[in-house]
Protein backbone atom coordinates (compact mmCIF):
# COMPACT_ATOMS: atom_id res chain seq x y z
CA UNK A 1 0.00 0.00 0.00
CA UNK A 2 0.99 3.39 -0.62
CA UNK A 3 2.45 5.24 2.65
CA UNK A 4 0.25 7.96 1.34
CA UNK A 5 -2.36 6.32 1.18
CA UNK A 6 -1.70 4.81 4.78
CA UNK A 7 -2.41 7.98 6.48
CA UNK A 8 -6.05 8.46 7.65
CA UNK A 9 -7.80 12.29 6.30
CA UNK A 10 -9.10 14.18 9.11
CA UNK A 11 -11.85 15.74 8.73
CA UNK A 12 -12.24 19.18 10.86
CA UNK A 13 -15.63 20.77 12.89
CA UNK A 14 -17.74 22.32 10.36
CA UNK A 15 -16.49 20.54 7.18
CA UNK A 16 -19.20 17.76 5.55
CA UNK A 17 -18.34 14.98 3.47
CA UNK A 18 -20.48 13.25 1.47
CA UNK A 19 -19.38 9.78 -0.53
CA UNK A 20 -21.60 8.76 -3.34
CA UNK A 21 -20.42 5.92 -5.59
CA UNK A 22 -17.60 7.36 -7.63
CA UNK A 23 -17.92 10.87 -6.46
CA UNK A 24 -16.67 12.49 -2.79
CA UNK A 25 -18.15 16.33 -1.96
CA UNK A 26 -16.78 18.30 0.64
CA UNK A 27 -18.37 20.82 2.27
CA UNK A 28 -16.88 23.83 4.44
CA UNK A 29 -16.95 27.39 5.65
CA UNK A 30 -14.98 28.46 2.60
CA UNK A 31 -16.66 26.61 -0.08
CA UNK A 32 -17.49 23.30 -1.43
CA UNK A 33 -15.30 20.67 -3.77
CA UNK A 34 -15.92 17.92 -5.83
CA UNK A 35 -13.73 14.66 -6.84
CA UNK A 36 -14.56 12.30 -9.24
CA UNK A 37 -13.11 8.72 -7.62
CA UNK A 38 -10.95 6.11 -9.40
CA UNK A 39 -12.63 2.43 -9.86
CA UNK A 40 -9.40 1.13 -8.18
CA UNK A 41 -10.04 3.13 -5.04
CA UNK A 42 -12.36 3.04 -2.28
CA UNK A 43 -12.65 5.56 0.02
CA UNK A 44 -14.51 5.09 3.53
CA UNK A 45 -15.76 7.08 6.45
CA UNK A 46 -15.24 5.79 9.77
CA UNK A 47 -16.28 8.77 12.36
CA UNK A 48 -14.30 11.90 11.03
CA UNK A 49 -11.93 9.72 9.53
CA UNK A 50 -11.64 9.10 6.07
CA UNK A 51 -9.68 6.48 5.49
CA UNK A 52 -8.74 4.84 1.26
CA UNK A 53 -8.55 1.78 0.28
CA UNK A 54 -7.10 0.40 -3.13
CA UNK A 55 -8.72 -2.46 -5.26
CA UNK A 56 -5.81 -4.69 -6.46
CA UNK A 57 -2.19 -4.77 -5.88
CA UNK A 58 -0.98 -3.18 -9.36
CA UNK A 59 1.27 -0.24 -9.93
CA UNK A 60 -1.94 2.19 -11.07
CA UNK A 61 -4.33 1.53 -8.30
CA UNK A 62 -1.05 1.86 -6.27
CA UNK A 63 -0.15 5.46 -7.36
CA UNK A 64 -3.84 6.34 -7.74
CA UNK A 65 -4.61 5.28 -4.08
CA UNK A 66 -2.24 7.50 -2.87
CA UNK A 67 -2.61 10.29 -5.32
CA UNK A 68 -6.68 10.66 -4.25
CA UNK A 69 -5.78 10.78 -0.68
CA UNK A 70 -3.30 13.69 -1.54
CA UNK A 71 -6.47 15.79 -3.13
CA UNK A 72 -8.83 14.66 -0.89
CA UNK A 73 -6.46 16.04 1.80
CA UNK A 74 -6.04 19.56 0.23
CA UNK A 75 -9.82 19.48 -0.47
CA UNK A 76 -10.93 19.49 3.16
CA UNK A 77 -7.52 21.63 4.18
CA UNK A 78 -9.38 24.19 1.17
CA UNK A 79 -12.57 24.05 2.94
CA UNK A 80 -11.57 24.63 6.12
CA UNK A 81 -8.88 26.99 5.81
CA UNK A 82 -8.09 27.77 2.39
CA UNK A 83 -4.91 28.62 -0.05
CA UNK A 84 -3.67 31.35 -0.80
CA UNK A 85 -0.53 32.47 -3.23
CA UNK A 86 1.19 36.13 -2.62
CA UNK A 87 2.49 37.42 -5.95
CA UNK A 88 4.81 40.69 -6.26
CA UNK A 89 5.40 43.13 -8.64
CA UNK A 90 8.57 44.74 -9.23
CA UNK A 91 9.35 47.17 -12.20
CA UNK A 92 9.23 51.04 -12.50
CA UNK A 93 5.20 51.60 -13.71
CA UNK A 94 3.89 48.09 -12.72
CA UNK A 95 1.14 48.00 -11.06
CA UNK A 96 -1.96 45.97 -10.27
CA UNK A 97 -5.50 46.89 -9.46
CA UNK A 98 -8.58 45.06 -8.80
CA UNK A 99 -12.01 45.99 -10.08
CA UNK A 100 -14.96 43.77 -9.47
CA UNK A 101 -14.12 40.45 -11.24
CA UNK A 102 -11.36 41.38 -13.31
CA UNK A 103 -7.86 42.35 -12.29
CA UNK A 104 -6.10 45.31 -14.40
CA UNK A 105 -2.58 45.09 -14.90
CA UNK A 106 -0.03 47.55 -16.12
CA UNK A 107 3.47 45.94 -16.95
CA UNK A 108 5.36 48.00 -19.82
CA UNK A 109 3.25 46.71 -22.67
CA UNK A 110 1.85 49.14 -24.69
CA UNK A 111 -1.25 48.01 -23.68
CA UNK A 112 -2.96 47.55 -20.03
CA UNK A 113 -3.74 43.69 -19.36
CA UNK A 114 -7.35 42.80 -18.27
CA UNK A 115 -7.63 39.02 -16.79
CA UNK A 116 -11.04 37.57 -15.87
CA UNK A 117 -10.61 36.14 -12.19
CA UNK A 118 -12.54 32.72 -12.42
CA UNK A 119 -15.08 31.84 -10.12
CA UNK A 120 -14.10 30.33 -6.77
CA UNK A 121 -10.99 32.50 -6.41
CA UNK A 122 -10.92 36.21 -4.85
CA UNK A 123 -7.79 38.39 -5.76
CA UNK A 124 -6.68 41.24 -3.21
CA UNK A 125 -4.43 43.89 -3.98
CA UNK A 126 -3.13 45.71 -0.88
CA UNK A 127 -1.03 48.18 -2.62
CA UNK A 128 -0.41 48.33 -6.68
CA UNK A 129 2.92 46.14 -6.49
CA UNK A 130 1.43 43.42 -4.43
CA UNK A 131 -1.72 40.77 -4.77
CA UNK A 132 -2.74 37.54 -2.81
CA UNK A 133 -4.64 34.71 -4.57
CA UNK A 134 -7.04 32.98 -2.47
CA UNK A 135 -9.58 30.42 -2.54
CA UNK A 136 -10.48 26.81 -1.33
CA UNK A 137 -9.35 24.31 -4.71
CA UNK A 138 -5.68 24.44 -4.27
CA UNK A 139 -4.61 23.26 -8.33
CA UNK A 140 -7.23 26.67 -8.82
CA UNK A 141 -5.40 29.08 -6.70
CA UNK A 142 -2.19 27.72 -8.18
CA UNK A 143 -2.85 28.21 -11.99
CA UNK A 144 -4.48 31.49 -11.12
CA UNK A 145 -1.23 32.44 -9.64
CA UNK A 146 1.08 30.82 -12.53
CA UNK A 147 -1.36 32.88 -15.67
CA UNK A 148 -0.69 35.91 -13.76
CA UNK A 149 3.11 35.49 -13.35
CA UNK A 150 3.46 34.48 -17.09
CA UNK A 151 1.87 37.68 -18.39
CA UNK A 152 5.16 38.99 -17.50
CA UNK A 153 7.88 36.68 -16.02
CA UNK A 154 10.84 37.92 -14.27
CA UNK A 155 13.49 38.90 -16.60
CA UNK A 156 17.05 37.52 -15.59
CA UNK A 157 19.23 41.24 -15.66
CA UNK A 158 17.00 43.45 -13.77
CA UNK A 159 14.55 41.46 -11.95
CA UNK A 160 11.21 42.83 -13.47
CA UNK A 161 8.27 41.53 -13.77
CA UNK A 162 5.44 39.56 -11.99
CA UNK A 163 7.23 36.81 -9.24
CA UNK A 164 5.99 34.90 -6.12
CA UNK A 165 7.05 36.06 -2.43
CA UNK A 166 9.27 33.51 -1.55
CA UNK A 167 11.01 33.15 -5.37
CA UNK A 168 14.50 33.76 -5.63
CA UNK A 169 15.70 34.96 -9.29
CA UNK A 170 19.31 34.29 -10.02
CA UNK A 171 20.26 37.72 -12.02
CA UNK A 172 22.74 37.65 -14.78
CA UNK A 173 26.12 39.98 -15.09
CA UNK A 174 25.52 41.97 -18.27
CA UNK A 175 27.60 42.22 -21.19
CA UNK A 176 30.79 44.15 -21.03
CA UNK A 177 32.28 45.98 -23.68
Amino acid sequence: MSRIAKNPVAIPSGVEVKLAPGKLSVKGPKGALEHAIHPLVTVTQEGSLLKFQRGNDSGLARAVSGTTRALVNNMVTGVSKGFEKKLTIIGVGYRAAVQGKKLNLTLGYSHPIAYDIPAGITIEAPDQTNLVVKGADKHLVGQVAAIIRDFRSPEPYKGKGVRYVDETIVKKEAKKK
